[in-house]
């Protein structure tokens, strides 16, 4: 039985127990006068029925599927013959993983008996593994849920224990959360720390070149790996920089136009055409500004008479921009929309035209939210890839030239984790250091926009 089906049956259980916990409380109620006896209504204590069949037998699941492996592959171990015990841990993992394709039926090429005999049995203990998990878990949960139907009683404050399981599972989704963003950040900063033993923090934060390919020959140009990531922040900040260019001005002002000037009809018309520039796949985006834009540019640039690059930033910075007007117009049209009313006719009263109301009323009241649908706009760009790769290419050129090629943070995260990778050399360290350094200008981004927040906040309030 997969894992699956031992779920939907666990979940028809619970639901079993659930009527019949329900129905126990009714007739009890019946017994003592009706339903105004009991302590809670029927569905709590159905409910607590229900979680005590449930709960137990999930969590007996969790634990199974967490150490099964595990248990399996040290069973494993112990059938093999000494010699392959006593191999090394790479070899032993190569020898466990041709066991795993016996078991799974790829033995083409595999004669050894040995091994052909620890697939047999792997797929015999993986079959008794499931089977004891099934009789564990369901008889687990029929235990407990016949535990949680004789506790019923009419003075049980059944609503009270459901409300407290609830609480607790709401606890544990928002730990879930901490710990997961917890977890991101100490891994990204102790990898980044393995990268700053080999390579000094101030050669990779101001130095001016970046080449992390590691030496093949000792004559080789930048063969010893160059780190410095100066050119990667400057192409992220340029191709930031268009695309808010085009995003910002272009987005507020449709958001102007649908919430003050445009009627109910192009209003419900226009904004979801908008909005579906945000459904578009960004790897669609990347081949418009690939195929189209990027030449577009290239050869108006030649009749300008300006060496414009196949791949350049302007290309990618204009689709990105594109890309990106949905956020700010669509979170900008609901805050300026959700300004009151009142204010606009205290302004109309005072003698202000529409667009003075708008310019000196509105938007500065709107402006905690503008400035957070901007920031969210920043994220977008600087967290964006796609687009980049295919539009603005890979090299790490340091220059302010829109029409040269560039790269980004991003990028270079992607090329460096592409493909197998071992964790222990400063090539694919140097990700985990740029990742950090862009978690940190993320961060100081959103101190300087929630600083921003707060201060207009506390004037229109």
């Amino acid at each position: 039985m997969d894992t699956s089906t031992l779920l939907a049956i666990t979940a028809a259980l619970a639901a079993l127990a659930y009527v019949i916990g329900r129905g126990r409380s009714l007739s009890q109620a019946a017994d003592i006068g009706g339903i105004r006896k009991l302590n809670s209504l029927p569905f709590y204590y159905g409910m607590l029925t229900a979680l005590w069949c449930g709960l137990p037998a999930l969590l007996l699941l969790v634990l199974w599927l967490i150490f099964d492996e595990a248990i399996i592959q040290a069973l494993l171990i112990e059938s093999l013959p000494a010699d392959m015990r006593d191999l090394g841990g790479s070899e032993l993992g190569l020898l466990l993983n041709s066991v795993q394709n016996i078991a799974n039926g790829n033995s083409a090429g595999i004669t050894n008996p040995d091994l052909l005999a620890a697939g047999q049995l792997l797929v015999s203990l993986r079959e008794n593994s499931q089977r004891a998990l099934a009789v564990v878990v369901l008889s687990g949960g029929l235990l407990f849920g016949v535990f949680g139907w004789a506790r019923i009683r009419p003075q049980q404050k059944a609503r009270f224990q459901v409300e407290a399981v609830f609480k607790i599972v709401l606890l544990l989704c928002s730990c879930i959360a901490i710990v997961t963003t917890l977890g991101i950040v100490l891994s990204v900063l102790f990898e980044s720390l393995r990268f700053f033993q080999t390579v000094p923090f101030f050669d990779f934060v101001f130095g001016l070149d970046w080449s992390p390919q590691m030496a093949i020959r000792s004559d080789q140009v930048g063969g010893s790996g160059a780190f410095g990531a100066v050119p990667l922040f400057a192409g992220t900040l340029l191709i930031s920089a268009i695309a808010m260019l085009v995003a910002v001005p272009t987005g507020l002002m449709a958001a102007i136009y649908l919430s003050e000037y445009a009627g109910s009809r192009i209003r419900s018309a226009v904004k979801p055409m908008l909005e579906v520039l945000a459904g578009i796949p960004t790897v669609v985006y990347g081949f418009f500004a690939a195929l189209t834009v990027a030449p577009m540019i290239r050869d108006n640039g030649a009749v300008l008479g300006l060496d414009v690059s196949s791949e350049s930033a302007l290309a990618a910075g204009l689709v990105m921009g594109v890309m990106i007007i949905p956020f700010v117009s669509s979170l900008s049209d609901d805050v300026i929309t959700a300004v009151p009313q009142s204010l606009r006719d205290g302004s109309f009263g005072l003698g202000a035209t529409q667009s003075e109301t708008i310019r000196q009323v509105v938007i500065p009241a709107a402006l905690p939210g503008i400035v957070g649908g901007v920031l969210l706009a920043v994220s977008r760009a600087i967290g964006e890839t796609m687009i980049v790769v295919m539009a603005a290419g890979l090299a790490a050129n340091l220059t302010a030239n829109p029409l040269e090629s560039v790269t980004t943070v991003t990028v270079q995260i992607v090329t460096l984790l592409v493909g197998d990778q071992e964790f222990d050399s400063p090539k694919t360290l140097s990700a985990f250091a740029l990742g950090l350094m862009l978690f940190v200008v993320t961060l100081a981004l959103n101190y300087i926009a929630l600083h921003v927040v707060r201060k207009y906040r506390e004037q229109y309030e």
